[in-house]
């Protein structure tokens, strides 16, 4: 596996990718990476000649009190897995390299794809969901890219993105990856306690049975449906999780 940590190589390498009539699958991921990456890279690798897995913690998409300081960072630990996966290239760029300069074109969407799911208390995050995709888009230029069912809301924008600016790729949006007890994998469960763990794993139950009152005494930020899908989200130990079960 090659890392790869400007865009000006990384650009060079997917050009010559692709005159060699190779095709290009991309896995974007903020890094502290599970079960639920991993069946990602493995379907890509199984689609694509060439995968390349994104590592960018993305400020732009973090509000004020958020938790982009202490979103979990595990580098080598990242590195060994997408080495034992057979990734071909880690792109890991720095923020500067991202985004250069201070004052960026901003993105505005359409208020359907705003007016439900987390987009109501998280203003400005998946404009900055897709900026960042843009970028990596651009810079990248896959055939395929690989996102996964449990955040929802965040593939139909970016599966809107893909459309409405004529990327030409072809997105792929991949079963949500559960624990045994049925919470979806997350970066974010590492910060749950012991015993946040245990109320967390009602989430999944309460989908099942449609039942948001087996989350009584739980912060429930969401419980609602749309176009078929049960979409949840619940903060516990100040951890903010997200679900869905489709209807």
């Amino acid at each position: 596996m090659q890392i790869l940590k400007t865009i000006r190589i990384i650009r060079q390498m997917m050009s010559l990718t692709r005159e060699q009539g190779k095709t290009i699958g991309l896995v974007p991921t903020m890094g502290a990476l599970h079960e639920g990456h991993l069946s990602l890279i493995a379907k890509a690798k199984n689609e694509c000649d060439v995968v390349v897995v994104s590592i960018f913690v993305n400020p732009t998409q973090f509000g004020a009190g958020e938790d982009f300081d202490r979103y979990p960072r595990d580098f080598e630990k990242d590195r060994l897995l997408l080495e034992r996966s057979e990734v071909d290239y880690l792109f890991y760029p720095s923020t500067e390299e991202i985004y250069p300069v201070g004052e960026m074109i901003e993105f505005k969407l359409p208020s359907d794809l705003l007016d439900w799911g987390c987009a109501k208390s998280r203003p400005g995050h998946f404009e900055g969901v897709v900026r960042v995709c843009a970028k990596l888009f651009n810079i990248i230029t896959p055939h395929k890219v690989y996102f996964g069912q449990k955040d929802y809301q965040q593939a139909v924008i970016v599966k809107s993105l893909i459309s409405d600016l004529d990327f030409g790729i072809e997105m792929k949006i991949c079963p949500t990856v559960r624990e045994v007890d049925g919470l979806a994998m997350s970066s974010r469960n590492r910060g749950l306690s012991r015993e946040g763990r245990e109320k967390a794993k009602m989430i999944y139950k309460a989908l099942q049975a449609r039942d948001s009152s087996i989350l009584d005494g739980l912060d429930v930020e969401y419980w609602e449906e749309r176009d078929g899908v049960l979409l949840i989200a619940v903060k516990i130990d100040g951890v903010r999780l997200i679900d869905n079960i489709v209807l």
